[in-house]
């Protein structure tokens, strides 16, 4: 008997050797098992033993050297034995046996309570029985129980202070940072050095910064598991066992006060169950890290809130400076380029009630490759006024394409769609949705402009162009043409008359006389287009205006143009012309010009009509 009790003082004093040893090794479990058996070969000659540890109604394997893959026993076959005492029946060893086949005993390990949350099996030697008949067996029970608890009481609590201080740094990390890519580092890195035996994914959604270095993923409904989508929308973790995959996923949302920022995925092997210390660790970071992306997303939203408004206030400033169509459009496209960064840029407005491409849109839109996405927005834009925000535009249409983000905004003016401003990016999901309500105002306050400039173009089409002709006025030839003496080297103004106009209304009509006025103008502007001007002077008199043009360098237009009068108007009519220069070196005024060629047109006049004179004068050579 008193070797027995050696044998138990013995094995306490090598248990706390072992324990003082090594509880500064970090070992972690199983590896402080592997020294357990030891002892138990030590001190019992026991060359085999195995422990099981009651995890989720199930007493598994912990060594090292085992396969833990249905090598479990469920508690509720072995629980109609736990109310007794060593030693346990045949049937409970019988039990083990099937599964492990060196079990001959068993030792059952309680906690205070009683309560079982372990079995040793170990295959018997002789010393062993003998022992386990004595009474120092239950001592032995207890001792490893409490051995076993303490080891497993030192692994969480390391464990603890080893997340304490992963957590501690990340918390330091998402407190001193406005940098998402760094609290998405730091995410990323936590769940990597709490949990480095899974593999982790970061699920984003669309709203997030474009310039990430961090490996992320954008959140698509389309294509995301059930219960991603469901961790997402609940705001709850989400476990499911992933059979199509092979996989246990767990889903921990990545949520704020104000919203739900992304998905946190966890993937551990097919049939993995996750600890309650282990969930609560994992929604642990996706909660701090939600936190703190939310307030760096806060922060940057109120920097671009202002930066937006900046922009909007200086846009609309540079807009209502009177600006040409042309110019506000080519403004608003560098706009568009400095904020949202897009690969292609269109302006589409209506003329005679067909869309077409204007200025400020890049070289793409003019080209066959443009049309499905001409198409499909100006045939959105006949039916809706909404604006357009893609995400992925070849899901829309057959046609393959190259850009998939597409942000499309109408112009509306006096309630009603006058064009519309598009914008592409080659990569999908590229625009986020505060870019596409900064486009919106951009493009509203532009639509005002727009409306305004067409407006005003309109007012001054209508004072610089003859109603009936729709040739220039005479105030804007006058105007034309001082700015050219101020600024050119030369100038001819050429003065016609309708030969016997007043016979020709007196004859056919008024109305008649109107349409050989209108189609006169109409052959004089294909005539001069590009060299010049042309106004009606008033009455049947017309005013053609040549810049940088020399007296006797016009003489071939000017016989063209007579000669040709005949010949475009029914009834044939002839044209008297009379035609004046100047030059920089001689001293003239625009009024002096114009008396000119009246009197050069008087001369042809009292000649015999249907013919043109110079007006030549000093013999002054121009």
């Amino acid at each position: 008997m008193a070797d027995y009790q050696q044998t138990m003082q013995n094995v306490k004093c090598q248990i706390l050797d072992l324990w003082t040893d090594l509880i500064d090794e970090k070992l972690n479990s199983s590896e402080y098992l592997e020294l357990l058996k030891g002892i138990f070969l030590q001190y019992f000659g026991v060359s085999k033993s195995e422990y099981l540890h009651l995890k989720k109604d199930m007493f598994s394997p912990v060594s090292i050297d085992v396969e833990q893959e249905n090598n479990g026993i469920p508690s509720a076959l072995l629980e109609p034995y736990f109310h007794q005492q060593y030693p346990f029946p045949s049937a409970f060893v019988d039990i083990l046996e099937k599964k492990y086949d060196f079990a001959d005993d068993a030792i059952v390990l309680r906690e205070v309570n009683q309560k079982p949350f372990g079995i040793i099996i170990v295959q018997e030697t002789g010393y062993w029985k003998e022992f386990a008949k004595t009474k120092y067996i239950h001592d032995f029970e207890m001792l490893i129980s409490r051995v076993i608890q303490l080891i497993q009481k030192n692994k969480r609590t390391t464990y603890e202070q080893k997340m304490n201080t992963e957590l501690v740094r990340m918390t330091g990390i998402f407190h001193s940072s406005m940098d998402i890519d760094r609290i998405l580092k730091a995410l990323l890195h936590g769940v990597r050095s709490a949990l480095p035996k899974f593999e982790s994914k970061l699920i984003l959604s669309n709203d997030q910064d474009r310039h990430l270095t961090v490996d992320t993923h954008t959140f698509d409904y389309m294509s995301e598991r059930s219960s991603t989508i469901e961790a997402f929308v609940s705001g709850d973790v989400k476990i499911e066992q992933a059979v199509d995959i092979e996989w246990c996923v767990l889903n921990a949302p990545i949520k704020g006060r104000q919203g739900i920022y992304g998905v946190l995925q966890i993937f551990a092997p097919l049939n993995y169950v996750f600890s309650q210390q282990e969930q609560d660790l994992i929604m642990h970071i996706a909660e701090i890290s939600g936190n703190a992306l939310e307030n760096a997303k806060l922060y940057h939203q109120s920097h671009r809130l202002v930066s937006d408004l900046q922009l909007i206030n200086e846009t609309s400033h540079r807009l209502n400076m009177k600006l040409n169509q042309e110019e506000m459009l080519l403004f608003l496209a560098k706009q568009l380029t400095k904020s949202f960064n897009p690969n292609e840029i269109c302006f589409v407005l209506k003329e005679n009630n067909d869309y077409q491409v204007t200025t400020g849109s890049t070289a793409f839109f003019f080209e066959n490759v443009s049309k499905p996405y001409l198409k499909y927005v100006s045939d959105h834009f006949d039916k809706s006024t909404d604006p357009l925000f893609v995400a992925d535009f070849s899901s829309l249409v057959a046609d393959k394409v190259s850009l998939m983000s597409m942000m499309a905004i109408p112009i509306i003016i006096r309630e009603k769609v006058h064009g519309f401003s598009i914008v592409l990016h080659n990569d999908p999901y590229f625009f986020s949705f505060d870019s596409f309500k900064l486009m919106q105002s951009l493009i509203r306050h532009s639509s005002m402009a727009i409306s305004n400039t067409i407006l005003r173009e309109q007012l001054q089409e209508m004072v610089d162009r003859d109603h009936l002709t729709k040739l220039f006025a005479r105030k804007y030839l006058d105007r034309y043409v001082e700015v050219s003496m101020d600024k050119d080297e030369s100038g001819v103004f050429i003065l016609l008359d309708i030969d016997d106009f007043k016979m020709i209304n007196d004859t056919y009509g008024h109305q008649k006389g109107d349409a050989i006025l209108v189609t006169i103008a109409r052959h004089l502007t294909d005539t001069v287009q590009g060299q010049g001007i042309c106004a009606r002077w008033g009455g049947e008199e017309i005013a053609i205006y040549l810049p940088n043009q020399t007296l006797l360098a016009s003489i071939d237009l000017v016989d063209k143009i007579v000669a040709s009068i005949p010949e475009v108007t029914v009834p044939s009519v002839t044209v008297s012309s009379g035609v004046a220069a100047w030059q920089k070196n001689v001293k003239h005024n625009f009024h002096n010009v114009f008396q000119n060629a009246d009197i050069a047109l008087y001369e042809a006049k009292n000649n015999g009509k249907n013919q043109f004179r110079l007006f030549e004068m000093d013999d002054v050579t121009y």
